[in-house]
């Protein structure tokens, strides 16, 4: 076939495509193909199992008595496509939850017509959104949620609770507040931390918090065994739940922390010898198990333990599950009345706490509801501390330390110094030897009593570091009378 009789392939195929798709691309340059009036945007070079736009154009030419048309001129068209298209306006594409006009945010149902929830502290709608003011990316872990029933007069979260075995309310009330954190596409949440005895229900319950905002197809999954493989499930969806973790390395504790409070991650895009490829995340994080081990005092912060105990009547699988599906609904429409009631409530923002924007929502919570959520979660952080201080010899060492300081009293020494004195508490009168992971220079010190700083804050002793003319300085000060940690960490002195 002739370079003249290719054209009017090509031309054809373009034509169309820009008469029925609008064409964009995003802050990193990808493009988008939209088609006119729904909110689903497919990236032009995807070749997924949720449908590449390739196989929507396809079909559309064929549906429209277009024709069927060969490779070559599918891609030429194609490609000049998304070359004109790099010159288009830029456009946000979301996964499940996005921020809308006026305040409102909204939440992608997963359905095919694209209908939509937008939340906004008036009341919540369904609808299917202006494509201008809201692009779905949908993805294989995007998966279909019921339309939420209407008036249910919180009906749906007493049902929650039932199917649920949180141990007291405190824990309810911290489960509901981090769902309600899910659907605000700007509010970073801890990571919940689904704990408790063995048959405690853990990874059913994380499966129902869960599918409340994924579907029914959502579903937990091991940790990946590489940081890449994780950035790259977190990236396709909206909540990440890890199932039955046992262990937490420090490489896996970094990356979680990463992926409550946000990062990017940036590598060499394929077939390029200098362009990178960029992936912003900043997800939920959900996690079960019965106990991770030792946890590092960054993510101590990040998470939010939420306890569960042992039914007392045991359920099929089948009737479970059953019953879940059947009261979605109705637990979907609680839950966003009640988000409109907290987001229509003013509170004041507690400063003291890692995670600000969940304290406030808590806050929130509790003005709009009378309950106890902040509180709750104030005490959950609290038990978070004395973990670390349980797993940390060092910590604990620092805290007997401080014991000998006067209150608002503060002691200085270099590293090495403060590393030959604890060392020494540490050893005692009888010499015991130093244990594995003990630093071994004053620099390691250092940089571990920097990640302890928050834990020790927390009982009411501040590590702080300085210069002199002699040289760099630690400060240990005593802010109040010490608080000690539970009985078990004395038997290592």
């Amino acid at each position: 076939m002739s370079e003249d009789e290719k054209n009017p392939a090509r031309e054809v195929i373009a034509d169309y495509a820009q008469a029925h798709f609008r064409y964009f691309r995003t802050a990193d340059g990808t493009v988008y193909a939209q088609k006119n009036g729904h909110p689903v945007a497919r990236p032009m070079r995807s070749q997924g199992t949720t449908g590449s736009h390739r196989q929507e154009l396809m079909v559309g030419l064929f549906k429209d008595g277009r024709g069927v048309f060969n490779g070559s001129a599918m891609k030429e068209a194609l490609d000049l496509i998304e070359a004109l298209a790099l010159d288009a306006d830029t456009h946000a594409v979301h996964i499940r939850v996005a921020p809308g006009f006026d305040g409102a945010t909204w939440l992608d149902l997963g359905r095919d017509d694209g209908k939509s929830v937008r939340i906004h502290p008036t009341g919540w709608e369904v609808l299917v959104p202006d494509p201008r003011e809201v692009c779905w990316r949908r993805t294989q872990l995007t998966g279909e949620l019921p339309l939420p029933a209407k008036d249910t007069d919180g009906k749906g979260i007493d049902l929650l609770m039932r199917l649920c075995n949180f141990a007291n309310a405190e824990t309810e009330c911290l489960a509901i507040a981090w769902l309600i954190g899910c659907l605000g596409p700007s509010v970073p949440v801890p990571a919940p931390f689904l704990t408790g005895p063995q048959g405690a229900g853990k990874s059913t319950g994380g499966r129902m918090l869960t599918r409340i905002i994924e579907g029914m197809s959502g579903d937990l999954r091991r940790a990946p065994k590489d940081e890449e493989n994780l950035i790259a499930a977190v990236a396709a969806g909206w909540i990440t739940a890890l199932d039955n973790l046992s262990h937490m390395t420090p490489d896996l504790s970094d990356a979680m922390c990463c992926i409550v409070t946000g990062a990017e991650s940036v590598k060499r895009a394929l077939f390029t010898d200098g362009d990178v490829f960029r992936v912003g995340y900043r997800r939920p994080l959900l996690l079960t198990g019965i106990d991770v081990g030792v946890i590092r005092p960054d993510l101590a912060e990040r998470l939010l333990p939420l306890r569960l105990e042992r039914p007392r009547v045991r359920r099929t699988e089948a009737e479970l599950w059953a019953d879940y599906a059947e009261v979605l609904p109705v637990v979907l429409g609680s839950l966003l009345d009640l988000t409109v009631k907290v987001r229509a409530v003013d509170a004041e923002t507690p400063t003291d706490l890692r995670m600000a924007d969940f304290a406030h929502l808590c806050a929130q919570f509790d003005a709009a509801t009378g309950l106890g959520a902040l509180p709750a979660y104030r005490a959950s952080l609290d038990d978070l501390n004395d973990d670390v201080i349980e797993g940390d010899l060092l910590a604990q060492a620092v805290l007997r330390y401080a014991e000998t300081i006067e209150p608002g009293a503060a002691q200085q020494m270099t590293s090495t110094e403060w590393l030959s004195c604890l060392g020494r508490l540490y050893s005692g009168e009888d010499g015991r030897p130093l244990p594995k992971g003990w630093p071994t220079t004053g620099k390691v010190l250092s940089d571990r009593l920097k990640r302890l700083q928050p834990t020790l804050a927390a009982r009411g002793v501040l590590i702080d570091s300085g210069r002199t003319k002699a040289g760099r300085y630690l400060e240990m000060t005593r802010t109040v009378v010490l608080t000690l940690p539970p009985h078990e960490q004395t038997r290592a002195f």
